[in-house]
Order: structure tokens, then C-alpha cells, then sequence
């Protein structure tokens, strides 16, 4: 008699770094991510020479237009894709754009300014021509707006070098400002399409739902946000609206139902990643009054919102599209924690440590880049090898 044993799976073998625009831009937002911050604390703090730290507006523009940027690229690549079953870059077309953001990012620490801001602007426009091509091919009108947005992320981006090169009489920090408003425009319109959805998918009952006078309040007050602060009004007015705004993104996300995702990280993530939305609002408010110092609320929206979002959405679509299960394991655990104690340490510590202000910068520093290392040791072999299930992507 002849038994016949059952085949071993044997995962897929061979180099998939380019095969879909995730994979090269979520490691290699990772990685940046965790030296980026570090080396910066560390020279903050005067611990190491250096001419990192020295730039005022570096160390904001490299987490805004290199890590956040990166992490958009590789997010929108993979996503149109999907949308509308067209090809985004892959292959050498996806490389040339990953080492156009890499000459962004050298560039910055070199002599070059105006090479700089060439390179670092021609990146998001590089990305608007990779995902415009598929949407208009597809006539996806409702996903149109995110050509728009990338365009004026590259007019952000031209401003800050502008502004530092004195060209124009701004602070680099307009530029920034009106990028820091886009990139949570962006965050915002995609929170409300994939939270409900994912929170109903990954919870079975849990009832999160959409109000449309809400979502109208939730869009508008964001796009209100970012006429004012091109405008820059600022006072009772600007305080109102973020008020508004604030009240609009607290109802918003308290539909989705949070408190039911407790049992599923991969979708508790998002929930605590976006109530730093109307925290970081209500710290604006503070700040324009004189309560705190603007880098509360600016640091309640970097790490909190982006920060949380970001890896929340690096994990959960890493995991879907290279065939893995959407549960999340310790390791993505640990990051989740270790991303939102970061921003508490960042936003809050002060009020708490006193004098002791280079300190709460180090240890949110530590966490952050605690968090990222491991993001980018834990899923090196995910998005460098073949899904597991043999699909292309």
C-alpha cells in the first residue's frame, strides 16, 4: 500500500522589492523614520556634532516631505491599483521614483539648495503623474482630488525652500503649515472611507457608521482649515473654526464606535490614531490663545495623527498585499504602543517634566524610533519576498 503524503507549503522565494509601490517606499520610510528623529534628538540634545539639527525647518520638512511623503507614494501606488485595475509604477519606473525621493533626502544635507527644491518638489509630481495616469485612463473621478493634492504638496514643498532661500518674504514654516493641513486632508478623507469599513470587516457587530451632515462638517472644516492658514488668519476667527472642526472629527469618531475594537489592534490602531484629530484641534485653539507652546498641537498632529495613522495603515496593507492573515502579532502590537507614547511624551511631557524639556524630546524620540526599527526589522522579509500566496504584487 502506497501512502501519499500531502505537499509541504514552501514559501515563495525571489526579490519582490519593486513589484508594487509599497514595498520600497514603506521600508524605506521605516528606516528613515528611525534614523531621521534619532539623529536629530541626539544633536537636539548636543550629544553628537553635527549640521542636521542646525537648519531650523529641517528636521519638520524631512518628517513631512521625506518620511510622510514616502509612506502617501507607496499608500496611493498600491491603492490606485485596486481602484481602478490599472498598473501604478513598478519595476524600473518605481525604482527611478524611489531614488528621486532618496536624491531629496541627500540633498538636504548638502550645500545644494535650489537642487533641493527641484528634486524634493519634483517628487510629489512624479507620484501625481505614477497614480494620474491610471485614474484618468479609468475615469475615477472621485479619486481625481489626490492629483490635486499632490500638485499643491509640490507648491508647499517650493514655498518652504523659498521662504529659506529668501526669495519670498515667509517663514519656511507657511510652507510647512499649509503641507501639515494637506497631508491631514488627505488623512482625513481616507480615515472615513476605510475605518467604518475596516472596524465592520475586523469586528463583526461592531455597528460604526457614517452621518453625512458629519463627513460634510469633517471634509469642509479641513478645507476651511487650509484657507486660513494660507490666508493666515489667525484669532477669534481661526479659533472658531477650529472649534467647529474639532466638535465635527470627535462625532465622527465616535460613530465609528471605538470602544468596540479593543480585541482587534490592527483596527484599534486607526481609532486612537484619529482622536488625536480633535486633540490636535483643540491644542491649536491653545495655542493661538497663548495657553501652550504651538509645538503641542504641531506634534499632536505629526506623531499622533500622521505618526499613528501611518503605521497603522503600513502594517495593516503590508500584511493584505503580500497574502499574510489581518491579525496583528505582538511585534505590530509593540509599534502601535510605542507610536502613541511617543506623542504623549512629545505633546504632554513638558506640562508634566518641567525644566526637564531636552529630556521629553529624547525619550519620545527613543519610542519613535523604537517603534520604527522594529516596523522595518519585523518587515524587511515581508516586502523584499513574493506574497505568500503567489499572486503578483
Amino acid at each position: 500500500m502506497i501512502q501519499v503524503e500531502e505537499p509541504v507549503a514552501v514559501p515563495p522565494r525571489g526579490w519582490a522589492l519593486w513589484n508594487l509601490g509599497f514595498r520600497p517606499f514603506y521600508l524605506a520610510a521605516s528606516v528613515f523614520a528611525a534614523l531621521s528623529v534619532m539623529l536629530w534628538a541626539c544633536e537636539y540634545a548636543g550629544w553628537l556634532p553635527g549640521t542636521y539639527a542646525q537648519t531650523p525647518f529641517r528636521h519638520a520638512h524631512e518628517m513631512l516631505f521625506g518620511y510622510t511623503l514616502a509612506v502617501v507614494a507607496g499608500f496611493l501606488f498600491t491603492a490606485v491599483r485596486n481602484w481602478t485595475s490599472l498598473p501604478t509604477p513598478t519595476g524600473g519606473a518605481l525604482m527611478a521614483i524611489v531614488l528621486l525621493w532618496i536624491a531629496g533626502r541627500v540633498m538636504m544635507v548638502l550645500p545644494f539648495d535650489v537642487a533641493a527644491a527641484v528634486v524634493n518638489a519634483a517628487f510629489p509630481l512624479a507620484v501625481a503623474v505614477g497614480i494620474g495616469r491610471p485614474i484618468v485612463r479609468a475615469r475615477n473621478r472621485r479619486n481625481y482630488f489626490f492629483i490635486i493634492l499632490l500638485v499643491a504638496l509640490a507648491a508647499a514643498e517650493l514655498l518652504v525652500h523659498a521662504a529659506a532661500l529668501r526669495w519670498l518674504e515667509l517663514p519656511p514654516t507657511f510652507g510647512l503649515q499649509l503641507g501639515l493641513d494637506i497631508v491631514l486632508f488627505i488623512i482625513v478623507v481616507m480615515a472615513g472611507r476605510i475605518v467604518p469599513m475596516f472596524t465592520n470587516n475586523g469586528v463583526p457587530g461592531a455597528g460604526a457608521t457614517r452621518n453625512a451632515t458629519v463627513e460634510t462638517f469633517a471634509h469642509g472644516t479641513i478645507l476651511a482649515l487650509i484657507a486660513f492658514d494660507a490666508l493666515n488668519i489667525e484669532g477669534k476667527a481661526a479659533m472658531a473654526l477650529l472649534g467647529v472642526a474639532a466638535i465635527a472629527h470627535a462625532a465622527r469618531w465616535l460613530l465609528w464606535r471605538p470602544w468596540r475594537t479593543l480585541r482587534a489592534p490592527l483596527v484599534w490602531v486607526l481609532h486612537l490614531a484619529y482622536l488625536w484629530v480633535p486633540i490636535y484641534l483643540v491644542l491649536r485653539i491653545l495655542a493661538i490663545e497663548g495657553s501652550i507652546a504651538p509645538p503641542w498641537a504641531i506634534h499632536a498632529l505629526t506623531i499622533g495623527v500622521i505618526g499613528g495613522m501611518t503605521m497603522g495603515m503600513m502594517t495593516r496593507t503590508a500584511r493584505g498585499h503580500t497574502g499574510r492573515s489581518l491579525q496583528a502579532d505582538r511585534f505590530e502590537v509593540a509599534m502601535y504602543v510605542l507610536v502613541m507614547l511617543a506623542a504623549v511624551v512629545r505633546v504632554f511631557g513638558p506640562l508634566v517634566a518641567g525644566n526637564s524639556y531636552v529630556t521629553t524630546i529624547v525619550i519620545a524620540a527613543m519610542l519613535w524610533t523604537g517603534a520604527f526599527t522594529l516596523y522595518a526589522i519585523r518587515y524587511w522579509p515581508v516586502l523584499t519576498r513574493p506574497r505568500l500566496d503567489g499572486r503578483p504584487g
